[in-house]
């Protein structure tokens, strides 16, 4: 009979314990549905169509075939300090998620324990009182309402939060490493137009020199263009300090002292995807890491309002022990002891701090509901952002790439003009400041490119697997 009854009250303590008090957590309507469409792409006039399917289907190694960016980015994500902290941080949640689950079942330990004690009531009766004990002790607050399974899930979202925020940072990460890689690119390439400029000052001051010398112009032409020379040469020396920084936030990119950088494909032979595949608007929600971060952290605090909501009600501990004890060490054995108790605690008069608790959560909750949705709307419009963006500056690129055959082609009339004495030497440097000027247009034009491709690829949330 005995075992009868242990056997129906277990029965019905886990009845009991199924009962779970709160509202379950449901995505808040957001007003995304599958019809829905990138505001940009549906605009008549647009020159990039997204094709069908998932960035979720492009490794960040596929978008970025530079190898040598490659090998940066895998270095960054593997050494970065950041992402060392993440990766601790996670350890740290997971550990914090166990403890939450562990608290849901039955606590053992073990005790061993002698002692004596002397007691002398009067002053002259000594009574000594020796024990020893060897027992196991049981604890267990039994989940009536849900407390500690809430616990345990807003324990879980919390965890979730960490690995969503390291997949985020290594999105970022790779972002930012492959945008100081093709910056660094275009000062390279700066450099290499302004030592061409350079050479040309060099060869045209020569020939203003001999021309000169020889009687056939003025010394104004010759003075004009050492001056342009000198103008050209402060240049270099700016232009070698904004490579060396940058190298130098490239290496504090990968997690390593400042040093050289090692370089892959010129910036104008770089080539990446013309196209990427967007998808439908409502997948976004799942692939960009942020977004589901910051659904982790709603579901969080739903829980909390599930354990603020369950605190309201009565609790049940059970504790216990079972083992032996005795005043005399050789008949510990021969001694069994056991104990057994139940606790009911229940909430009589708090002045109200519990509900206040609750009104406290759901609060929280509200809050962190409009951060959601306001997060979300930060991702659509970075989404629409870079659309618009990758749309327009292939266009510029193209104009630009117009205009520097244009510049060049006239510097070279012009050049030659001077030199059958047709024009003077303002137009030469007048229309070498133009091709200069051209080149660089045309240089900023392709990183820009090449940065809104980046930057839609991580708008996408692609990037991070």
């Amino acid at each position: 009979m005995k075992r009868y009854a242990i056997f129906i009250l277990l029965l019905t303590l886990s009845v009991l314990s199924s009962c779970k008090i709160g509202k379950k957590y449901t995505r808040p309507d957001i007003g995304i549905t599958e019809s829905t469409q990138w505001n940009e792409l549906t605009q008549s006039g647009n020159s990039i169509q997204m094709p069908d399917g998932s960035i979720d289907s492009l490794n960040w190694r596929i978008v970025y075939g530079d190898t040598v960016l490659q090998q940066l980015i895998a270095t960054a994500l593997e050494n970065n300090n950041d992402m060392l902290i993440a990766a601790a941080r996670i350890k740290e949640m997971a550990a914090a998620k166990r403890i939450s689950f562990a608290n849901m079942f039955p606590a053992i330990e073990g005790r061993l324990n002698a002692q004596k004690e002397q007691l002398n009531y009067g002053g002259d009766a000594p009574k000594p009182d020796p024990e020893m004990s060897a027992k196991a002790f049981l604890s267990w607050e039994l989940d009536l309402w849900g407390n500690l399974r809430w616990a345990n899930e807003a324990a879980i979202a919390s965890y979730m939060q960490t690995v969503e925020a390291q997949r985020a940072l290594q999105l970022t990460i790779i972002t930012e490493v492959a945008t100081a890689y093709y910056e660094l690119l275009a000062l390279d390439n700066e450099f290499l137009i302004l030592q061409y400029t350079l050479d040309a000052r060099i060869e045209a001051v020569r020939l203003a020199k001999l021309r000169f010398e020889g009687g056939l112009t003025s010394e104004t032409s010759y003075r004009q263009a050492e001056i342009e020379l000198t103008r050209t040469e402060t240049l270099v020396p700016e232009l070698e300090q904004d490579i060396k920084l940058k190298e130098n936030d490239l290496s504090f990119l990968l997690g390593r002292y400042a040093g050289e950088i090692p370089r892959g494909i010129a910036i104008r032979e770089q080539r990446l995807p013309e196209t990427l595949p967007a998808g439908l608007p409502s997948s976004l929600l799942e692939r960009r890491p942020d977004m589901r971060q910051a659904e982790q952290k709603l579901r969080e605090a739903n829980a909390r309002v599930g354990v603020a909501q369950t605190d309201l009600f009565p609790k049940i501990r059970l504790t216990g022990n079972l083992g032996v004890e005795s005043d005399e060490l050789g008949n510990l054995l021969k001694s069994p002891a056991r104990f057994i108790a139940g606790d009911l605690i229940t909430p009589l008069f708090m002045m109200g701090k519990n509900k206040a608790k609750v009104k406290a959560e759901r609060a929280r909750y509200e809050q962190e509901t409009y951060r959601y949705q306001k997060s979300v709307l930060e991702a659509f419009k970075e989404v629409n952002n870079a659309i618009i963006s990758l749309r327009k500056v292939k266009e510029v690129r193209a104009s630009r790439a117009r205009l520097e055959v244009s510049a060049q082609s006239h510097a070279q009339l012009a050049y030659l003009q001077y030199i059958n004495g047709v024009t003077n030497y303002m137009d030469v440097l007048d229309a070498q400041r133009g091709l200069l000027d051209a080149q660089l247009s045309l240089n900023n034009a392709i990183l820009d490119e090449l940065l809104s491709i980046v930057h839609l690829y991580k708008a996408l949330g692609g990037g991070y697997m």
